[in-house]
């Protein structure tokens, strides 16, 4: 049975996803005492980038700050792979988003927003967090967003 967390991501129309599988040598998630610390999330969908390319080019502020949505709901589907239930999220401790940027792009702030709001929109008052938003020049397979998380958990 879904929990409460899970209830709301399907009142809001989503599902958790499957857990991406790794592209190189680490974990998606690890836990640390009552913290969660997840990888740095793509957008990815059904295995494979959504979109490829820079912001402020090839893709839209819109569109990453929908990719930024679905790179937190993929770091929520990691936090549940090592927590069991997202029931146990306390809060949402911090968000770092990186957004390939064209070279005069400056929104990096409005596109992670995209993430933020989803913790928000799910989590409540448990997903209001400290972030920052910073725009490099490429990320991994081209992507133009990626988001890590961290957590604190209910103590068991």
């Amino acid at each position: 049975m879904a929990g409460a967390v899970e209830a709301k991501l399907a009142e809001l129309g989503l599902a958790l996803p499957d857990v991406v599988p790794p592209l190189a040598s680490y974990q998606p998630a690890v836990r640390s005492g009552v913290y969660v610390y997840t990888s740095g999330q793509l957008p990815m969908m059904g295995g494979k980038l959504a979109v490829t390319g820079k912001v402020g080019a090839e893709v839209t502020a819109d569109e990453a700050k929908e990719l930024a949505r679905t790179c937190a709901l993929n770091a929520l589907a990691a936090v549940k792979s090592v927590a069991g239930d997202l029931d146990r999220i306390a809060r949402v401790v911090k968000v770092t988003g990186f957004v390939a940027s064209a070279a005069d792009f400056t929104g990096q702030p409005a596109v992670i927003n995209g993430a933020s709001e989803l913790l928000g929109d799910v989590l409540g008052d448990k997903g209001v967090h400290a972030r920052s938003a910073v725009g490099v020049a490429v990320l991994p397979l081209d992507a133009p967003v990626e988001v890590e998380i961290q957590v604190e958990l209910v103590e068991d």
